[in-house]
């Protein structure tokens, strides 16, 4: 489904992508782990077309969606739900939705606003918040509304970046019962989590970046077999 060839990306002289390639498969939740300053934001948001790529080619289903614009991903069917969420939070919840589906507006509305009760109904809570200020909602309810205002956009790749990030234990048991449920769906999603533990239970293929380069990609179960990966994520537990 994604092919990543030998992608190369900088913040002017400073490249924080070396090189990196790989693939998430169509269906699968692929995972990337990786320390802090790996360059997974970057990786994201290369894909995403945020970022240019300086080297390397980007596939989606074999077609080449390299240096395309953000709106041009989108439309193609990749949809980003960033670090810390990034709600919009002057609007509310419901034209958050909306504007998830900007690029579907002109030809669809009464498909989007059928999307919107669809999103309604995966995710009461954010009925009930309808009229709510985003930016008054909590961690867990802007977590939930980042990634329906980016399902709105009915992408075939999900891109989802530490999406537990700075939730409470029961929050993060929850965004994760999200993602299994999208997977059951059939959504394909690339994962960026640095909690491993939680991944493991969802993900059907792992990556490691580190210093800009892939360094590990296999099952979960083979990341037990590399002791120096067993430790720095799984605290020396055996994968079972």
């Amino acid at each position: 489904m994604l092919q990543v060839n030998d992608i190369v990306t900088a913040y002017g002289a400073s490249e924080a992508l070396r090189g990196v390639s790989l693939e998430a498969h169509d269906g699968d939740i692929t995972c990337l782990l990786g320390p802090n300053g790996a360059g997974k934001p970057t990786l994201m948001m290369t894909i995403a077309g945020i970022l240019r790529p300086r080297q390397g080619s980007i596939l989606l289903n074999d077609e080449n969606i390299t240096g395309s614009s953000p709106g041009e991903i989108v439309a193609r069917g990749i949809a980003l739900v960033p670090e810390n969420r990034l709600v919009f939070p002057e609007m509310s919840v419901r034209d958050n939705l909306i504007a998830g589906a900007y690029s579907r507006l002109a030809t669809g509305k009464n498909q989007v606003l059928q999307d919107i009760d669809r999103m309604y109904q995966r995710f009461p809570t954010l009925k009930e918040r309808e009229k709510q200020l985003a930016g008054t909602l909590s961690g867990g309810e802007q977590q939930m509304l980042a990634v329906a205002r980016a399902l709105m956009s009915k992408p075939r790749l999900l891109l989802m970046d530490e999406p537990s990030l700075g939730l409470a234990p029961l929050i993060v048991e929850e965004v994760f019962q999200i993602i299994r449920d999208l997977h059951d769906d059939g959504t394909s999603i690339l994962l960026v989590e640095q909690n491993a533990h939680m991944a493991l239970q969802v993900a059907d293929r792992f990556c490691l970046l580190d210093q800009g380069r892939i360094t590990f990609s296999g099952k979960p179960g083979q990341l037990s077999e590399n002791e120096l990966i067993r430790r720095a994520y799984l605290g020396g537990k055996q994968v079972g």
